[in-house]
C-alpha cells in the first residue's frame, strides 16, 4: 500500500523532522503568549466571570478571601495562562496535525481530522456545561449544607483548582465518543462489543462521576448522565466508521 499524496521534495531526514517539529512547537508556544499577553489587563475581570456561580450562591454577606500575601495576583494570573492556552487549543492542535498529517495514509487522514475537530469542540462543550450547570448545582448544594454560624467564605486559589479541575474532568469526561471511534478504527474492539458492555460502562461511568465530582447527587448525575448518553452517540459513530473501514477494505482503490 502506498502512501497517498507524498510530499513534493520526497522524505525528509530525521532532522528535517526534527527542525519541522520545532518550528511547530515554537509557533504553538508563540500563540499561548500573544494570547496571554493580551489577556492579562482583563485577567481580574476574567477571574470575576469565573467566581460568579460562586458568588451568585454565597449567602448574604459573604465574600471570597485570600489567604496568601501573593494570591490576588497569581490566581488571575494563572487564570489568565490557562484562558490562552483554552484559547490556542485549536491552532495548537492544527500545528500537531500539520506536523503529522503528510506520513499519514489518505484514509487516516479522512478520519483523523474530524476526531480532531470532534474532539476539541467535545472539549469545549463540556467545559461549557460545567460552568453553568455543574458550578451553580456544586455551589448552591454546598452553601446549603453549611452548618449555622459558619461563614462560607473560599479562597481564591482554593477555587482556582477546585474550577479547573472540574473543567478538565467534564471536559475529557465528554471525549468518549471519540475514544470509541479510535478503539473501533485501532480494531481493539467492535461495536457489538460496546452495546455487550454498556451495562458495565454505565456503571463506571458513575463510579468516575463519584472520583470526580463533588461529594453531592446533583454533580454526580450532571457527569453521569452525559457520559452515558455520549457512549450511545459514540457506539453510533463507531458503527459508521466500522462500515467505511470495511467499504475501503473492500474496495483498496479509494484509498489511494
Amino acid at each position: 500500500m502506498n502512501r497517498a499524496d507524498p510530499p513534493a521534495d520526497g522524505e525528509l531526514s530525521f532532522m528535517g523532522h526534527l527542525v519541522e517539529l520545532r518550528a511547530r512547537l515554537l509557533r504553538a508556544v508563540a500563540a499561548v503568549l500573544l494570547i496571554l499577553v493580551a489577556l492579562v489587563p482583563f485577567a481580574n475581570r476574567l477571574y470575576g466571570w469565573l467566581a460568579k456561580p460562586l458568588l451568585e450562591h454565597l449567602p448574604a454577606g459573604g465574600a471570597m478571601i485570600a489567604t496568601d500575601v501573593a494570591s490576588p495576583f497569581f490566581a488571575p494570573l494563572k487564570l489568565a495562562f490557562f484562558a490562552a492556552v483554552f484559547v490556542a487549543m485549536p491552532f495548537i492542535l492544527y500545528q500537531a496535525w500539520a506536523f503529522v498529517s503528510p506520513g499519514l495514509y489518505k484514509h487516516e487522514r479522512r478520519l483523523a481530522l474530524p476526531l480532531l475537530v470532534s474532539a476539541v469542540t467535545l472539549f469545549y462543550v463540556g467545559c461549557a456545561f460545567a460552568y453553568y450547570l455543574v458550578l451553580p448545582a456544586v455551589f448552591t448544594f454546598m452553601t446549603s449544607v453549611a452548618p449555622a454560624g459558619v461563614a462560607v467564605m473560599p479562597d481564591i486559589s482554593r477555587f482556582l483548582d477546585f474550577a479547573l479541575i472540574l473543567f478538565l474532568a467534564f471536559g475529557f469526561c465528554f471525549e468518549v465518543p471519540v475514544a470509541l471511534v479510535i478503539l473501533v478504527a485501532i480494531g481493539a474492539v467492535t461495536p457489538e462489543q460496546l452495546v455487550r458492555s454498556r451495562p458495565y460502562t454505565i456503571v463506571g461511568a458513575f463510579v468516575i462521576a463519584a472520583i470526580l465530582t463533588p461529594p453531592d447527587v446533583i454533580s454526580q448525575l450532571l457527569l453521569a448522565v452525559p457520559m452515558c448518553l455520549l457512549y450511545e452517540v459514540g457506539i453510533i459513530a463507531a458503527r459508521l466508521v466500522a462500515q467505511r473501514t470495511a467499504t475501503d477494505e473492500a474496495d483498496p482503490a479509494r484509498e489511494n
